[in-house]
């Protein structure tokens, strides 16, 4: 079964020339779409910090041009594919979307079958897309946590980069599962919005981001989501207690990781690496069943901001400066 659906359709275009880039709602066609894929009626993106890279030439994210950008998308199924019905509400993010074909930033997207996600029951294409790629990391970095044997019981867990997308995600999902999160960021006028998702305490990032500190220091926190990478990772990693975890996603702070093997091999902590782009679509539709269940966060409405299509441009530039709270949903469709 197959969906009628126009011809031409409104996209979010990104053209680099040399050291120049051009962007902006144009009209593309179907034709444009790549050749391969079900076709999917887009309702709703997100913005991620890697769509902001995909949108400069100098972030080496986009592997062709022009791109539409866009590494997430949720809406409606258009024809048969893979076992799922045409009119089927679905998710899609990762792999090489917004990368090196056409992403979710505009009306239509083309997908390979075996990416595509049935949407939850009980969740809205704009509740996962205030979710999204940030918040499907924050729940792989949780269930990466408790499958290494974290447990609310064990003491506080810190969550560094709070007040971005993985960061307030993985706060809300912490919190709503009884954990007594702190939570770690440079704005001082952003704590009454993490402490509305469940943070019990806010510290500031100067406390983990100044180099040269021991490699082994007091323990504070039973685990961590790291979203920072970097001086942090270096500094979270030697106050996690004995045994405990830190799982990983970021690298804002840098890909550098100043550290010794001194908290691997003296306190048995353990680095726990995440990478939602390339995770079997098994693994990803189980995460996305668990986000409709026992690992919905709290406070979505609060984590959600929406941007119309034709607004992009200074939201892009913003998450690649630190100017992002939480997570932009991209209303595609009006």
């Amino acid at each position: 079964m197959t969906i009628a659906t126009p011809s031409t359709f409104r996209a979010f275009l990104a053209v680099t020339a040399g050291d120049d880039i051009q962007r902006g709602v144009t009209t593309m066609s179907v034709d444009d779409l790549p050749a391969d894929g079900a076709l999917v009626e887009v309702h709703w993106s997100s913005v991620n910090y890697k769509d902001g890279l995909a949108s400069t030439p100098k972030g080496k994210v986009a592997r062709i041009s022009p791109i539409v950008p866009g590494i997430d998308l949720a809406g409606r199924l258009l024809e048969d594919a893979d076992g799922l019905a045409a009119g089927t509400e679905v998710i899609a993010h990762g792999y090489d979307i917004g990368v090196s074909r056409h992403g979710g930033y505009a009306e239509l997207a083309r997908v390979p079958a075996g990416w595509l996600v049935a949407l939850p029951p009980d969740m809205s294409t704009r509740d996962a897309m205030v979710i999204g790629t940030a918040g499907f990391t924050a729940a792989m970095s949780v269930v990466a946590l408790e499958d290494h044997g974290l447990r609310a019981s064990d003491g506080p867990v810190l969550v560094t980069g709070a007040t971005g997308g993985v960061g307030s995600v993985a706060v809300a999902i912490l919190a709503a599962r009884g954990y007594q999160v702190v939570a770690s960021t440079g704005k001082a006028d952003a704590h009454a919005y993490l402490r509305s998702l469940g943070a019990a305490d806010v510290v500031d990032r100067d406390t983990l981001n100044q180099p040269g500190g021991r490699p082994l220091d007091k323990t504070q926190w039973a685990g961590a989501v790291d979203c920072v990478g970097g001086v942090t990772l270096a500094t979270v990693l030697s106050r996690v207690n004995y045994g405990g975890a830190v799982a990983a996603s970021g690298l804002t702070g840098g890909a550098d990781l100043p550290t010794t093997v001194l908290p691997f091999i003296l306190r048995g902590v353990s680095l726990l690496g995440i990478d939602s782009v390339q995770l079997g679509i098994d693994q990803r539709r189980a995460v996305w069943a668990r986000l409709g269940s026992d690992l919905r966060p709290n406070g979505l409405a609060a984590i959600g901001h929406e941007v119309a299509l034709d607004d992009l441009g200074p939201v892009l530039d913003a998450i690649l400066h630190g100017g992002a709270l939480g997570r932009s949903v991209v209303r595609v469709r009006n």
